[in-house]
């Protein structure tokens, strides 16, 4: 069985590779990077990632021409805010409420919603 269309997408692979040799370079390598790249790259990357193994399921699932609609998009959107940027600071020490991830999300879901939401 071949893996979903959006799972071989350009974009996909892209996002899965950057963010597991960011992931590499934070645990392992400890290579130099620049502050706004270890603050916003893994935020940016979270929700096409994310949402594009929700969309591979969902195609196997249901039909492989299916497309997430729009509104749930948005609500992964504001779950993934309201989790990581208002509910966990309260709970853990390492964790800090940051405006701009806010925006770094919805360039993520800005990202799936254009150029990886698509019909196989």
């Amino acid at each position: 069985m071949r893996a979903p269309a959006v799972l071989r997408h350009p974009l996909f692979l892209g996002c899965a590779l950057i963010y597991g040799s960011y992931q590499l370079n934070k645990r392992w390598l400890h290579w130099s990077l620049p502050a706004w790249l270890t603050s916003y790259l893994s935020d940016v990357l979270c929700l096409p990632i994310i949402l594009s193994l929700a969309l591979a399921a969902h195609q196997l699932v249901y039909d492989r021409r299916a497309m997430l609609p729009g509104t749930w998009v948005l609500a992964a959107w504001g779950i993934v805010v309201l989790w990581f940027e208002g509910v966990l600071p309260l709970w853990s020490a390492t964790a800090v409420a940051d405006p701009v991830d806010v925006l770094a999300y919805a360039v993520g879901a800005l990202i799936f919603q254009q150029w990886l939401n698509k019909p196989a």
